[in-house]
């Protein structure tokens, strides 16, 4: 019997939950009962005071109605003021109920129609779903608080889709990467073994491709877990939290690529100043090394490398600056984006796409910001901006990095 009230009640919709709307109705039906209330109780104190006309007159005064009878004028006074009290009560508290029922009517169905947006918030928000995330309430009433509420529900489902959709990119884009060295172990391996004739020489030169594809395939899996990392702590407070200088790490990443911008004739300027941060050493390596390898790998022949760190006005700044192919400005935020490459080699095999992806994640770990501005004549400029240390770190390291011209 319950069950079957309960479905009949929601069927009618009528519902004995505490809602917005009753609330607000009955604060209205509150607010109006008891301001009439007061008028008709003041209206009866005014009445009561000011039929004492009768008080003025000599003691034994009479009156005489309009019938012809005569009456003592205090009785006759007391009589009036009873008789128009309770015609005033009875009047005054008919026409509160009336306007109270009137009121309390109107007061439902003005709150039942300004609610009504955040009825299609709710029902939007119970069919939304991986799929249905295009759906808007695209509110078009008053521009009042409801409108703004509609608004902000809106460009919150817009970030959500965005999130998903960068998601379902990144997985994609991931697979894809990793499929692509597993594809190539699997085909050399298949392909040489179906050889009868393969010798000791083949099987070398086959143990070669899969080392390389393996040596990819652990690069990007290593790449995947520092950016998981770097933007599982973006916002909140660091895991670890030590003094560091990203000289230190912009001269140890230096050293690790020296013999690659040697090979290359890279023209390497550098000006590091010490610049004091304080963070996970590991991640702030990581963002240096990054920086500086991109600018090698997209760099061309007797290219330009430049590197400097400052630290003023309570941040730290670290700038990477290569020459290289040209980058439409247009596209430079998208760099920034996991498997985005740029320059000529955007869909080359070297790298997998995630450098400035965790240089970016790794700034907002550390609650900084990081920009890139593409040079003219090709090539990028990188500048990462951090909070600097109160302190100066103990360690500090004088840069010396050797300068190869041609």
């Amino acid at each position: 019997m319950t069950v079957y009230l309960g479905a009949k009640r929601r069927a009618l919709g009528f519902s004995m939950r505490p809602t917005l709307r009753l609330r607000l109705t009955l604060l209205n039906g509150i607010l109006l009962i008891g301001a009439g209330a007061v008028l008709v109780l003041l209206a009866w104190l005014l009445v009561s005071e000011s039929l004492h006309s009768a008080e003025d007159l000599r003691a034994g005064s009479t009156v005489t109605l309009s019938d012809g009878t005569t009456r003592d004028a205090s009785a006759w006074q007391t009589d009036l003021v009873t008789e128009a009290s309770r015609e005033l009560l009875i009047n005054g508290f008919s026409a509160l109920v009336a306007i109270g029922i009137i009121g309390i009517a109107g007061a439902y169905a003005v709150a039942g129609r300004a609610l009504k947006p955040l009825h299609s918030v709710t029902q939007t928000a119970r069919r939304l779903g991986e799929e249905t995330l295009d759906q808007r309430i695209r509110y078009s009433g008053a521009d009042d608080e409801v409108a703004e509420l509609a608004r902000t529900f809106d460009a919150m489902l817009d970030r959500l889709a965005a999130a998903f959709e960068s998601q379902k990119r990144f997985v994609a884009n991931a697979s894809h990467e990793l499929r692509t060295p597993l594809a190539v172990m699997r085909t050399e391996i298949d392909v040489t073994l179906s050889d009868d004739e393969a010798d000791v020489a083949e099987y070398r030169r086959m143990a070669k491709v899969v080392r390389n594809a393996s040596e990819r395939a652990n690069g990007l899996v290593d790449a995947l877990l520092v950016l998981a990392r770097s933007e599982a702590q973006s916002g909140r407070r660091l895991v670890r939290k030590v003094p560091a200088d990203l000289a230190t790490s912009v001269y140890n990443a230096l050293s690790a690529v020296k013999a690659e911008a040697e090979r290359m004739k890279l023209d390497v300027t550098t000006d590091l100043e010490p610049a004091p941060v304080v963070g996970d050493p590991s991640l702030l390596d990581r963002l240096a090394g990054n920086l500086i390898e991109n600018a090698i790998r997209y760099n061309h022949l007797l290219g330009r490398l430049w590197l400097r760190t400052e630290s003023a006005n309570g941040q730290t700044r670290l700038v990477v600056g290569n020459t290289g192919y040209e980058v439409e400005p247009a596209d430079v935020p998208g760099l920034f984006e996991p498997f985005r490459r740029g320059g000529w080699e955007r869909t080359g095999s070297r790298g997998s796409g995630l450098g400035l992806s965790i240089v970016r994640a790794v700034c907002d770990a550390h609650g900084g910001t990081v920009s890139a501005v593409a040079q003219e004549g090709g090539g990028l400029e990188v500048t990462v901006t951090l909070p600097a240390a109160d302190t100066t770190p103990v360690v500090t390291a004088s840069v010396s990095v050797p300068r190869s011209r041609t």
